[in-house]
């Protein structure tokens, strides 16, 4: 655990200064067909300071968190800023100032388990599968965590310490059909270490089962009948398509480099019935699956409105874009690794719900597709976007048909979200995402499932 009163470095900081300790734990464990693929358990820790100088950022870090060290980075970041003002020369005006003071620890208070208790987990979980299911082609069990721990101090007043971690298992289930694979997979887990999420093996089953149900249908399943089509998009797949095609294109530096959304602020860019925010901590009385309170800039994390009925309302900012945009920032800069700068990132980004029941949803639909779960996907700074699908349902005359194959679909966020008419009353987080904006991260998304228009791909 990081204890180190980062205060009496503060007499060294010249002008804005971030200064940041932080270590990332990591477990992995992963089966596939009862063999051991990986077994690891990594750390990686150090301390990295940054100072603004008119306009110019000076970074440097280390993995040593020494008392030299520490003041060793702060002279170093200083003289970086100095040196890129002198050359850059960019005169802006200071930063804004919105700091604040947190604490917040999700550190389980049970013992911690054991690396060979995690694989004897996952074992008996692999062995519930192949007792109940011997006929699979193939299954994969894997476990995995993750714990960010960082202190923070700013010149302004800022203080902070986070632990959050996350912890989940991994299930993969591929049958033959035909002589073709077909596969199934899911994420279970969340916000929390493995001994507060995942007592044991017994509360998975249940979900293990259904995944082998939805197996058994897809092997059985049929193409899509490719084209714009009436459909609902599960939870999973709203949260990436408000996630990836809505929401970095409202990133102020991705904004700034010429992304679509610059030309619909203040501008309907969705159906009415469709706000997107991304939440700092809390959402609808419960607590985010990515909790920030300060961000690692030392602000103040609040939730940032994107579109509010239909209307673009605001990007998500660093200190700088929020100055040079003249709004106050709302703690959207992160940063993976110590030694990484931090970035203007999405932190639990969701469609809100809506009033409608799911079942009224797919009663609506005369004939079209209920998509489920995501497989993979890319979407661009023109909101333009293609994700696979990997589990869905066809939709004739208002009830659940057959299941279908593998199938993507596509099209340009903004059009579609115009052409939202129903949204589930019923709120659900994908709590295992990583976004990949140049350094990894972890995110929340999710939402309602939504009804809409959307190209799909057939056979």
């Amino acid at each position: 655990m990081l204890n180190l009163n980062l205060n009496q470095f503060k007499e060294l900081f010249s002008g804005y200064t971030e200064l940041r300790l932080q270590e990332n734990r990591s477990i992995g464990i992963g089966m596939v067909k009862g063999n051991l693929t990986a077994n690891s358990r990594s750390a990686s820790k150090g301390v990295s300071a940054r100072v603004w100088k008119n306009g110019s950022w000076g970074f440097a870090s280390s993995p040593d968190i020494s008392s030299e060290s520490i003041k060793s980075v702060i002279s170093e970041a200083s003289s970086n800023a100095s040196f890129l003002d002198s050359r850059e020369k960019k005169g802006k005006k200071p930063l804004p100032v919105s700091g604040g003071v947190y604490h917040a620890d999700f550190s389980t208070k049970k013992p911690r388990l054991s690396q060979k208790e995690l694989i004897d987990f996952v074992r008996r979980l692999d062995d519930y599968i192949t007792g109940k299911y011997p006929g699979l082609l193939s299954r994969t069990v894997s476990l995995s965590a993750l714990d960010m721990e960082k202190q923070l101090i700013t010149s302004d007043g800022s203080e902070s310490y986070s632990m959050t971690p996350r912890s989940f298992v991994y299930f993969s289930l591929s049958a033959d059909s035909d002589g073709k694979p077909v596969e199934v997979s899911d994420l279970f887990g969340g916000l929390g270490q493995f001994e507060d999420r995942l007592q044991s093996p017994d509360q998975l089953f249940e979900k293990i089962d259904r995944l082998y149900e939805h197996l058994m249908r897809k092997k059985e399943g049929v193409h899509p009948e490719a084209g714009v089509r009436e459909c609902i998009l599960d939870a999973e797949l709203a949260g990436i398509l408000a996630h990836e095609a809505i929401g970095h294109t409202t990133e102020a530096d991705l904004v700034i480099s010429g992304s679509v959304a610059g030309q619909y602020l203040n501008k309907e860019a969705a159906s009415p019935l469709v706000t997107i925010v991304d939440y700092a901590n809390t959402a609808l009385g419960e607590t985010c699956p990515v909790p920030v309170y300060i961000d690692d800039e030392g602000v103040k994390a609040q939730d940032a409105v994107i579109i509010e009925n239909g209307i673009l309302k605001n990007f998500m900012h660093n200190r700088e874009t929020a100055g040079d945009f003249g709004v106050k920032p709302l703690g959207n800069a992160r940063a993976f690794r110590f030694s990484d700068e931090p970035l203007i990132r999405m932190r639990n980004t969701a469609i809100n719900p809506g009033t409608s029941k799911l079942e009224d949803m797919i009663a609506s639909i005369e004939d079209g597709y209920y998509l489920i779960r995501p497989s993979n996907g890319q979407a661009d700074s023109t909101s333009e976007f293609m994700f696979g699908v990997s589990l869905g349902y066809e939709i004739k005359k208002g009830k659940l048909g057959r299941a279908i194959m593998d199938t993507t679909i596509s099209g340009v966020a903004f059009d579609v979200l115009k052409t939202v008419s129903m949204i589930s009353n019923e709120m659900k987080w994908l709590s295992g995402g990583m976004c990949g904006k140049k350094q990894p991260i972890p995110v929340g998304l999710g939402g309602p499932a939504i009804k809409c228009k959307v190209n799909l791909g057939g056979k």
